[in-house]
């Protein structure tokens, strides 16, 4: 059997403990007392025994079967069934680890399913036993009791969200590369929160606009606004932490740009640089071509050729070097290459 826990309350006070879902329903039948009955992944047997004794829907026993559902509050007659998202921080792996509970709420029974292993329903179930006066409320009381649960398990979550968001704000501006796939990841856990705690304010709203048609006691509409009003402030700061990676994630590609902006300016200065020298080295060359170029003709033993037997030959031949290479020289610097 998967049933974690299972008992029948008259006027707020535990009075058995049944074994089996038979005894259970034979004894809220003959003590006219309200069951609630924990199960840990029931079998479609189990679910389906419940649905016969309780008349639960079938749209609903299907959904309890298949789980993997999102949070939702649907109206069956007189039932109610709830699916909720509870979630704990997973500070070391920077994950949100996501939960799932069913919750059916009759006239005099409760029956609550988990799929996962939060909430903790036993400490809701101690702490309402242990307040007769609310268990005595009935079976709304037990669903305000589930609810306030899993709302105040969010409240860490939010705080481990926000700590990793305050350390990847600090991370950014090192230059840390692997900020920004952090930064994707923790976005990822974010939105997965946002979506098991936005639907929760529709579901409370939804308990506070039938607590007129439905009669739930004033006191207990009380305790639900005050739920209503931590899933608030919890679903805030989701959008926050949500807000706040995203311009992280802005900020870094802004300095990523920045970076990559420095790098090219200082590739340009260093090309323009490099052709600078290549200009200098160029005009020295051409410089230097044009002496070696006539000291070359020159230099050839041919027999015939003009002024080899002129006495002024070699001056000339010099003086041309010279004032080749002298408007060589004027020419690149007037053009700025020396």
């Amino acid at each position: 059997m998967t049933i974690v826990d299972n008992a029948v309350y008259v006027d707020g006070i535990r009075v058995d403990t049944p074994s089996t879902l038979d005894c259970t329903y034979e004894t809220m039948n003959r003590l006219h007392g309200m069951a609630w009955i924990g199960l840990y992944r029931p079998d479609a047997d189990e679910v389906h025994s419940l649905a016969r004794e309780f008349d639960l829907h079938h749209l609903a026993v299907e959904d309890t079967i298949a789980a993997h559902q999102r949070p939702k509050l649907e109206r069956y007659d007189e039932t109610l069934f709830v699916v909720l998202r509870p979630a704990r921080y997973l500070d070391d792996v920077e994950k949100v680890e996501f939960g799932e509970v069913h919750v059916f709420v009759g006239s005099d029974f409760v029956v609550t399913i988990r799929h996962a292993e939060s909430p903790d329903l036993a400490q809701v179930r101690h702490r309402l036993e242990g307040n007769p006066t609310l268990l005595r409320l009935g079976p709304e009381a037990v669903l305000y009791a589930i609810l306030d649960q899993v709302v105040d398990e969010y409240l860490p979550v939010a705080a481990g969200l926000e700590n990793d968001i305050d350390e990847i704000e600090n991370q950014v501006f090192t230059g840390d590369p692997a900020v920004a796939r952090r930064i994707y990841d923790l976005s990822s856990e974010v939105i997965d929160f946002q979506r098991a705690t936005h639907p929760l304010v529709s579901i409370l709203e939804a308990l506070e606009r039938g607590s007129d048609k439905y009669h739930v006691d004033l006191e207990l509409r009380r305790h639900l606004r005050d739920v209503l009003d931590h899933t608030l402030r919890v679903v805030e700061r989701a959008d926050s932490c949500r807000a706040h990676l995203q311009t992280a994630l802005s900020v870094h590609a802004t300095l990523v740009a920045q970076q990559q902006n420095e790098e090219m300016r200082r590739l340009t200065v260093t090309s323009l640089n490099q052709s600078e020298e290549v200009k200098k080295i160029s005009a020295w060359a051409a410089i230097l071509f044009a002496p070696t170029l006539v000291g070359t003709v020159y230099g050839m033993n041919f027999n015939d050729m003009p002024e080899l037997g002129w006495a002024f030959g070699y001056p000339l031949a010099l003086l041309l070097m010279i004032a080749t290479s002298l408007t060589l020289f004027y020419v690149f610097k007037r053009q700025h290459w020396l």
